[in-house]
């Protein structure tokens, strides 16, 4: 069973350069270019949090290069 599988695990809401949403075992060392957003919870809850928060899953890079076309 994989730390992402665990049910009783604390994990955080991380965000990397790109504005896009993961989470992450709370016990773990982040991976380079992440960062905590400074919501924790169990896997379920944080899940529940990305849903709500992140509206648009195009990279930023790919929503600025739309925006500036329009």
């Amino acid at each position: 069973m994989s730390i992402f599988d665990d049910e009783t695990a604390t994990f955080l809401v991380v965000v990397n350069g790109e504005e896009q949403y993961a989470i992450w075992p709370a016990t773990l060392p982040l991976p380079k270019g992440w960062t905590a957003c400074g919501f924790d919870g169990c896997r379920d809850l944080c899940l529940n949090h990305i849903k709500t928060i992140w509206r648009d899953m195009r990279p930023l890079s790919l929503r600025g290069a739309s925006s500036a076309k329009g």
